[in-house]
């Protein structure tokens, strides 16, 4: 059997603020199987930000181990996170983050200028991610001269330009009205049956009930996992299961 492609156990994070230790995530374990679709829900504060800069390489946790596709990134340094990241992970942002002045092509290119690959070679990609998202025929345009929602469908062609196996969206829907939020929700559900694993940061349960999964988080703790297998959990009254609390 293949090894999960995301694997994390036991982490914990601290930050001092304040004069007082404030605990980020708090002993959270969690699997992901390959071509999952999961939403990570909860509150502002609740740790999801940290649980997210966790899977994405972009921090390390106190203590814990995070193994991404069977390979550790605990006490990796900060080239070989940024390689992972560069190789495994695309990211989708809120706010999009496209550069104003680069065309929609040229800001898909980006992850790709210092891939070494040949000027022509990342053309095509970018136009072929374009495509994927269907934006080709906007390729040119500037983002101030694209809608809202043909703002992320950019951002997710950025994402994909490498073909990473990992898609982390953040909030991908939070700057979009409810119609374009559900158009791309629908793109993110493509290229889940396209075989990207999608992990989904949200707020909002309406929207985290497009996953296959939903994982809770709250005050740092893991407070549901609705594809939990181990630990001491129970079904809660919707038939989810739940961690008792201690």
């Amino acid at each position: 059997m293949d090894h999960p492609i995301i694997e994390i156990k036991n982490i914990t994070k601290t930050y001092r603020l304040g004069g007082e230790d404030v605990h980020a995530l708090d002993d959270v374990s969690i699997t992901i199987q390959k071509g999952e679709f999961i939403a990570i829900i909860g509150p502002s504060g609740s740790g999801k930000s940290t649980l997210m800069n966790m899977i994405g390489c972009l921090d390390q946790p106190d203590s814990g181990q995070y193994f991404l596709d069977g390979e550790e990134m605990v006490r990796m340094n900060d080239n070989g996170l940024a390689s992972v990241r560069n190789k495994k992970i695309g990211f989708i942002f809120q706010n999009f983050n496209l550069l104003p002045k680069l065309t929609a092509w040229e800001n898909v290119e980006l992850p790709l200028v210092y891939s070494g690959l040949p000027t022509k070679e990342r053309r095509k990609m970018a136009y072929d991610s374009l495509n994927k998202v269907g934006l080709g025929e906007r390729a040119n345009h500037l983002p101030t001269q694209l809608s809202g929602g043909q703002q992320q469908r950019v951002a997710i062609a950025r994402a994909l330009v490498g073909n990473p196996p990992i898609l982390l969206a953040d909030e991908p829907t939070g700057a979009l009205d409810s119609k374009t939020s559900k158009e791309i929700l629908d793109i993110l559900r493509e290229l889940n049956s396209q075989e990207h694993t999608i992990i989904l940061i949200t707020h909002d349960m309406e929207i985290a009930k497009n996953a296959g999964r939903m994982i809770s988080i709250q005050d740092g703790k893991l407070i549901m996992d609705e594809g939990d297998r181990i630990g001491n959990s129970a079904i809660n009254q919707n038939g989810h299961k739940e961690y008792q609390k201690q």
